[in-house]
C-alpha cells in the first residue's frame, strides 16, 4: 500500500489507546453501569470514556480541528473546516450485551469532503482503513466489495424491521459501521437501513467508495435520519428494486 498519511497514522494510534479501554471493558460488561438514552438505545460508561480518550488523543496533534460525536454532539474548535466524526462504539447494545461484535468508527471531513476513515473491530482486532483516492484496505491488505452479479447470490447487511421483500438474503449484525466494512471487503454484497446518524456511517462511507463500492445519494448536509444504500457497482440496481418499498 501507499504511505499512510499524518492524519490517518494519528487516527489509528488514538484507536489504539481506545480499544484496550473497550477490551477490559467488554471482559467486565456485566458490572457495568447503563444509562437509558432512548427506547432502544443504550450508552454505558466505556461510550464516553472511549469517546474522550479519542478526542483528547486526536486534539494533541491537531488542536484547532472540531468534533462532530455520537456523545457529545458538535464541538467546534478553531477550524470548523476540518472535522473529526466519531462514534465511539458503534454497536453499543452488542456490546452490552456480551455480543463480540462493535467497533470505532472515526472519519475525517475537510471542506464538506471525506478524506480519511477508520473502522476497528477491537475484539477481533481487525482494522478497515481509507483514504480519498488512495484506496481501501484490510489491515494492510488492499480489499474491494464483491464481484457477484446474481443477487440470489447476494447476502445483504440490516438493521431494519419490517423488509417485505423476500428476494434479498438478509443478516442484522447490529452495527452499521461493521455492516459497511465488510461491504467494502466484500464479506457482505450491499448494505441498506434507514434513520441512521452520520456518525454511523461516515468512516463506512468513504471506504465502501475507495473499496468500488456504490453509495446512495441521502444529501450532504444530513446528520441524522439518514435512509443508507451500498453495495457493489455489480448488484447496486438490482438492490434497490428490491428496495423500492423500504
Amino acid at each position: 500500500m501507499n504511505s499512510i498519511s499524518p492524519n490517518l497514522n494519528i487516527m489509528i494510534k488514538a484507536c489504539d489507546k481506545a480499544s484496550k479501554i473497550i477490551i477490559r471493558d467488554f471482559g467486565e460488561v456485566e458490572n457495568l453501569q447503563v444509562a437509558k438514552k432512548g427506547p432502544r438505545d443504550f450508552v454505558t460508561k466505556t461510550d464516553k470514556r472511549v469517546e474522550e480518550i479519542l478526542i483528547n488523543e486526536l486534539t494533541k496533534s491537531k488542536k484547532n480541528y472540531s468534533f462532530l460525536t455520537e456523545e457529545s454532539g458538535a464541538i467546534e474548535n478553531n477550524d470548523k473546516n476540518k472535522k473529526w466524526i466519531i462514534d465511539p462504539i458503534d454497536g453499543t447494545t452488542n456490546f452490552l450485551h456480551g455480543i463480540p461484535h462493535f467497533a470505532i468508527s472515526i472519519a475525517l471531513e475537510i471542506d464538506n469532503e471525506l478524506k480519511s476513515a477508520l473502522i476497528h473491530d477491537p475484539i477481533k482486532n481487525e482494522m478497515f482503513f481509507a483514504e480519498k483516492n488512495n484506496g481501501a484496505y484490510f489491515n494492510n491488505q488492499r480489499i474491494r466489495v464483491s464481484k457477484k452479479t446474481q443477487i440470489e447470490d447476494c447476502l445483504f447487511g440490516t438493521n431494519s424491521i419490517g423488509i417485505k421483500s423476500t428476494e434479498l438474503n438478509v443478516r442484522c449484525f447490529g452495527s452499521a459501521a461493521l455492516d459497511l466494512a465488510y461491504v467494502s471487503s466484500g464479506r457482505l454484497d450491499g448494505f441498506f437501513q434507514n434513520n441512521l446518524n452520520i456518525w454511523d456511517i461516515a468512516a463506512g462511507i468513504l471506504i465502501v467508495d475507495e473499496a468500488g463500492g456504490k453509495i446512495n445519494n441521502f444529501g450532504d448536509d444530513k446528520i441524522s435520519n439518514i435512509n443508507l444504500r451500498a453495495s457493489s457497482t455489480n448488484i447496486y440496481s438490482k438492490m434497490m428494486e428490491n428496495l423500492d418499498n423500504f
